[in-house]
Parts: C-alpha cells; sequence; structure tokens
C-alpha cells in the first residue's frame, strides 16, 4: 500500500497532474471518475493569493468527491509561499504541493517553478517553512535539473526528504527540454532505488499508454505514475492502465457514445461551475480531445467552438452521437 503520510493510495497509485488552464474541477470529475486516485489542483500563485486575487482563489475549490486531493503552490518568495501554504490550508485539501517544476517563462523566468533548481539551498530552505507552517502532509513536483548540466534530482530528492516532504513527483525532463523530446526515467528509477529514499517517488512523463506505465513500474519499481497530457479528452486512460495491470488484458476503446457522455458530463460540471456563459467558453479547449481521430469532424468542432449555448452545444453533440455511432476512439479511419 503506497501511503502520502495516512493517506491511503493503493497498491500502485495513478495521478492526475496538475495542468494550467486544464485540471480545474470539471475535468478532475471525469477524471476521478474514471479511476484517478490522486489528483492535484491547478498550480496557484502564491502571490495571487495573498493579494485575494479572484482567479487564485478561485482555484482552491475543491470538492469531497475529489478526495484525496492535493492543492499547488508556485512562488519565488519564501514568506509569501509560506503564508500561501496557511491560505490554502483553510480550503481543507488532504496534501499541500509545490511546484518545482512548471518550465513556462512567466512562472521560470520570475524565479518560480523550474527555475528553483538553479536554487537548491532556495528550494530546500523554502520547502522546510512550508513544512513547518502546514499541519498538512506537503509533497513537491519537479523536474530532473534545470539543464543537462545540472540534472540534480539525486540530491534534491535526499535534501527535501531530510527538511520533511512526503512524497516527490519527477517530470523526465529538465526545464530547458520544456516538453520536447523523451522523459528520461533513468534518474527517476535511481532516486526511487537510492536505500536513502523513504517516501513515495511518482515518475512522470510520457505515460500516455497501459504498457508504458507497466513499463515504468516494473524497470525503474516508481510507486506510482502521474499522467497529465495523455489524460486531456481521454480520462479512461486511468481505468485502462488498472485492467490491464491487474489482466494483462485491454479494455475496449470507448466509442462515441461514451465520448459524448463524458464530453457533455465535463460541459455540464464546467457550466455549474463557471456559469452558463464562461461555462461554455472555456470548454471549447477540450472538444477535439475528446473527438480526436473522427473522420470529417472540422464542422463540428467549428460549431462546437463557436456556438454559445449550453442547448445548442448539447444538440450538436447529439447530431455527432446519431452520425459516427460505433466508431471507438482515435480512429484512424
Amino acid at each position: 500500500m503506497v501511503r502520502i503520510s495516512k493517506i491511503e493510495l493503493g497498491e500502485f497509485p495513478l495521478l492526475l497532474a496538475p495542468m494550467e488552464d486544464v485540471s480545474d474541477p470539471p475535468f478532475r470529475l471525469v477524471c476521478k471518475q474514471y479511476g484517478a486516485d490522486m489528483m492535484y489542483t491547478e498550480f496557484v500563485s502564491s502571490e495571487g493569493l495573498i493579494r485575494d486575487a479572484a482567479k487564485s482563489r478561485k482555484k482552491l475549490d475543491i470538492f469531497e468527491y475529489e478526495r484525496p486531493i492535493g492543492i499547488q503552490l508556485f512562488g519565488s518568495d519564501i514568506d509569501s509561499m509560506r503564508e500561501a501554504a496557511e491560505i490554502a490550508e483553510q480550503a481543507s485539501p488532504d496534501l499541500i504541493d509545490i511546484n518545482y517544476g512548471c518550465p513556462v517563462k512567466n512562472v521560470a523566468c520570475k524565479g518560480a517553478g523550474a527555475a528553483l533548481l538553479q536554487d537548491i539551498p532556495k528550494m530546500v530552505a523554502m520547502t522546510a517553512e512550508i513544512v513547518k507552517a502546514s499541519s498538512l502532509p506537503v509533497t513537491v513536483k519537479t523536474r530532473l535539473g534545470w539543464d543537462d548540466s545540472t540534472r540534480n534530482i539525486e540530491e534534491v530528492a535526499e535534501r527535501l526528504q531530510d527538511i520533511g516532504i512526503q512524497a516527490l513527483s519527477i517530470h523526465g525532463r529538465t526545464r530547458s527540454q520544456m516538453y520536447k523530446g523523451n522523459a528520461d526515467w533513468t534518474l527517476i528509477g535511481k532516486v526511487k532505488n537510492n536505500p536513502r529514499i523513504r517516501i513515495p517517488i511518482f515518475g512522470n512523463g510520457d505515460v500516455d499508454s497501459h504498457e508504458k506505465a507497466l513499463e515504468m513500474k516494473n524497470q525503474f519499481g516508481v510507486d506510482g505514475v502521474m499522467i497529465g497530457r495523455a489524460s486531456i479528452g481521454y480520462p479512461w486512460i486511468f481505468n485502462e492502465i488498472k485492467h490491464f495491470m491487474k489482466t494483462g488484458e485491454h479494455l475496449p476503446l470507448p466509442e462515441i457514445s461514451d465520448r459524448v457522455k463524458v464530453c457533455r458530463t465535463h460541459l455540464e460540471a464546467s457550466l455549474k461551475w463557471k456559469g452558463p456563459v464562461l461555462g461554455v467558453i472555456e470548454m471549447r479547449r477540450h472538444y477535439s480531445n475528446y473527438f480526436k481521430g473522427i473522420p470529417h469532424f472540422k464542422e463540428y468542432r467549428t460549431q462546437l467552438v463557436t456556438l454559445p449555448t449550453y442547448e445548442e452545444v448539447s444538440a450538436v453533440l447529439d447530431e455527432i452521437e446519431s452520425n459516427f455511432a460505433g466508431i471507438p476512439a482515435f480512429t484512424t479511419i
């Protein structure tokens, strides 16, 4: 049984990665329904929380059905991060996660996210302050290093464990790689198999199939895997991996009716959380992913990303289900 402090996650948990503009409550809902064992909020700005910015505060919304769930924070100032952790704790998550992995310019170039990989003493000091300030378990998500000349994750893992983090998720790329090339799990495996490491180690990067998840488990010994981009438009991936690991067999691919059902659930949750206008608008980024591979889909996509009301979008979803019945996911027709 894998545990983060007292949180039980099963034998080989599958974690939903925190993704900006993706892993909000409506998206988390469908991922939870299809097997995600542990989820995180979108990453929340410490400065935004301290200033009581509406967008940052909204990201603290969590619901009972999502548990266990962590709130992920990012920032460059130690005092601000400590204060933000105290604010986040009031939302009653199951844990606080620190983002030391985000590579995007508007985060890293402000000294936050993966930028802390260039200043390990500051990373350690920041983490120690958050651990002391929080009554909840504190975990970290990071990368192998800033670039190929500073792949210092083995040192980072030991030092963060020593000051009290309860789990570590590692993305198998450096910051300089962004999301390019292949994730390198070799160092993730070295961290996991370091006899000094006692906390759970979760691997992240390029886990996009049942076979890949099993390979990472068997080859590198990680305690679980974190899935990000492969879950976008395809929440079934969690249950598919679990079924494959248990039986060695593949679940049938979801058909159009399944995809429409999940897409509609996501849309309805989006409206409930964001309201009838923003809920429709912000759902538009997801349609191409839910219906990836369907032939001659451009006309429907145009409608889905332009129609302004739930009723109109729902009617298009009904038409898609009727016209493409029986076509499985990711067809190449």
